[in-house]
C-alpha cells in the first residue's frame, strides 16, 4: 500500500526540516519546497494527500496556494502556518477554504493530530446526507455545503430560526468528517445556569468550589478528538465569553481549581436562532468572540419558504411515528395537505412533526383531515403570542442593553470613560443611555 504523500511549503529550512522528521515517523512521505512557484509545479506533478503552507512566501502569499488548491485540488485538505497569535490570518485562511492551521513555533502534538485528521477525510467522502429531507432548491444548497465544510476543521456557525433543524446540521457536518468516530458533544449554553458554567465547559479539581466532591471532566475535553456544539451561544454569559475565547484560540482549557492549562483538540461548530450580529452591535456579545465563531455561517431556511417541501417531510414524519409507535401508517388528505402548505410554522420543522403528531394521535381512522390538524386555532394562538411578543421586545431589548453597560462599568471600575471606549460608543452617547435606563 502506498504511504500518504504530504506537500510542505516554507522558506525556513528549520521549519522544513522539523515537519519532514515529524511526518516522516507518522509514516508520510513529504516533498518539501520554499516558495509558491515550486509549489505548483509539485502539486501538478505528484498527487498529495495533504499540504501546509506558511502565510509569507519569498514570491507571494500562502493564501493564493490554498486558493489555487481548493480550485484545481479540491479534495487535499490545505493548512496554513500563521505566526504565533495571527488570529486574522488563520481565519482568512479558514475563509479561503484552508483544511485547518498550525502557529509558529510549531507544537508537534498539535501538528500530529492535524495530519491524522486531515489523512481521515478521504475516508468519509462518500457519506450520504439524506436525513436533511427536501427537495427545495435551498435544501440542496445547505446539503451542499455541509459536505464541503465536512472536508474543513473551520468553525462555523449555524444560523435560522427554531425549529429549523440546526443540531441536525451541526452533527451532518461532523458524521461527514474526519472527526465522526470521535465525539459529538452538543451543549445548550441557554441551560446551564450562569455559576456553573465554567465547570461544566472545562472542568473542576475535586474541592476547588463547595459541592466539588470529585474531580469532573468538562465539556471540551469530552470532546477531545471531536466536535463541541455550542447550542444557543447567544446566551453564554459575558464573562464566559472572554474564557471562550481564550479556550478556541490557544486549544486548551483551565479546569477550575487547577493551576495547569490542558490541551484540547476539538472543532467548534454553533448555533443561535437570535440575530448574534444585532447583538455584537448593542453590546450583548463580544465582537472578537463572534467573529472567531463566525468563521463560516451556515443559514438554514425557515420551513415557509420552503413550503414545496411540506408534503414530503409530512409523509416522512408520519412514517416515522407509525414505526415508533407500532400502528398503521396515516395518510394526510389533499386539503391537509393545502392547508398546511398555507400556515406559516412559525415553530418550523419542529412544529410540523408535533401537528402530525398530535393528529395522528386523534383522528378516527388513518386519514387525517383538516379539522384534526388544528391549525386554525394554532394560529390564533400565533397571533396572540406575537402581540405579548412585540410588547415584551423593547423591554428585553432594554434588559440586553443594561447589562453589557453593566458589565463594561465594572471591568472599568465605573470609569465611564472607559466604559465607553470598551462599548465603542462616546462618552457622551454613554450617558445618555445611562440615563434613559434609569443607572446615572
Amino acid at each position: 500500500m502506498n504511504r500518504p504523500r504530504a506537500l510542505v511549503v516554507d522558506d525556513e529550512p528549520d521549519i522544513r526540516e522539523l515537519i519532514e522528521i515529524t511526518l516522516e515517523r507518522m509514516d508520510v512521505a513529504t516533498t518539501a519546497v520554499a516558495n509558491l512557484g515550486d509549489a505548483y509545479a509539485a502539486a501538478k506533478k505528484f498527487p498529495f494527500n495533504l499540504c501546509l503552507t506558511d502565510m509569507r512566501l519569498p514570491d507571494g502569499n500562502g493564501i493564493d496556494f490554498i486558493r489555487h488548491m481548493h480550485q484545481h485540488h479540491p479534495g487535499v485538505p490545505v493548512a496554513m502556518i500563521t505566526a504565533h497569535g495571527n488570529m486574522n490570518s488563520a481565519i482568512e485562511a479558514l475563509k479561503a477554504g484552508a483544511f485547518d492551521f498550525v502557529s509558529k513555533p510549531v507544537d508537534l502534538q498539535v501538528l500530529r493530530n492535524l495530519v491524522g485528521t486531515a489523512l481521515k477525510l478521504g475516508d468519509r467522502a462518500a457519506i450520504s446526507n439524506r436525513s436533511l429531507i427536501g427537495d427545495a432548491a435551498s435544501m440542496h444548497d445547505v446539503r451542499n455545503t455541509i459536505a464541503k465544510l465536512a472536508r474543513s476543521q473551520a468553525p462555523v456557525y449555524v444560523s435560522g430560526e427554531s425549529g429549523t433543524g440546526k443540531e441536525l446540521v451541526a452533527r451532518m457536518i461532523h458524521e461527514q468528517g474526519p472527526r465522526a468516530d470521535q465525539p459529538f458533544v452538543p451543549v445548550n449554553c441557554g441551560a446551564i445556569p450562569a455559576e456553573l458554567m465554567e465547570s461544566e465547559l472545562f472542568g473542576h479539581k475535586k474541592g476547588s468550589f463547595t459541592g466539588a466532591v470529585a474531580d469532573k471532566l468538562g465539556l471540551f475535553q469530552a470532546a477531545d478528538g471531536g466536535t463541541l456544539f455550542l447550542d444557543e451561544v447567544a446566551d453564554l454569559p459575558f464573562t464566559m465569553q472572554v474564557k471562550m475565547l481564550r479556550a478556541i484560540q490557544e486549544k486548551c482549557v483551565r479546569p477550575v481549581g487547577v493551576e495547569r492549562e490542558v490541551a484540547v483538540d476539538v472543532r467548534i461548530l454553533s448555533a443561535s436562532h437570535k440575530n448574534l450580529d444585532e447583538l455584537v452591535k448593542l453590546g450583548g456579545f463580544r465582537q472578537d468572540l463572534y467573529y472567531r465563531l463566525n468563521v463560516i455561517n451556515l443559514h438554514v431556511p425557515a420551513l415557509r419558504e420552503r413550503p414545496e417541501d411540506i408534503r414530503l417531510l409530512a409523509r416522512h414524519t408520519l412514517e416515522r411515528l407509525a414505526a415508533q409507535d407500532g400502528v398503521p401508517i396515516s395518510t394526510l388528505s389533499e386539503g391537509a395537505i393545502e392547508a398546511l402548505e398555507r400556515y406559516a410554522f412559525p415553530g418550523n420543522v419542529r412544529e410540523l412533526e408535533n401537528i402530525l403528531e398530535r393528529a395522528m394521535t386523534l383522528c378516527d381512522g388513518t386519514i387525517i383531515g383538516v379539522d384534526d390538524l388544528a391549525i386554525q386555532k394554532a394560529e390564533k394562538a400565533g397571533e396572540q403570542a406575537s402581540q405579548v411578543a412585540d410588547d415584551a421586545l423593547d423591554a428585553v431589548l432594554e434588559s440586553v442593553e443594561k447589562e453589557t453597560i453593566l458589565n463594561a462599568l465594572e471591568q472599568s471600575r465605573w470609569n465611564k470613560t472607559a466604559a465607553a471606549k470598551l462599548l465603542g460608543i462616546s462618552f457622551g452617547a454613554l450617558r445618555y443611555r445611562m440615563q434613559k435606563l434609569g443607572l446615572d
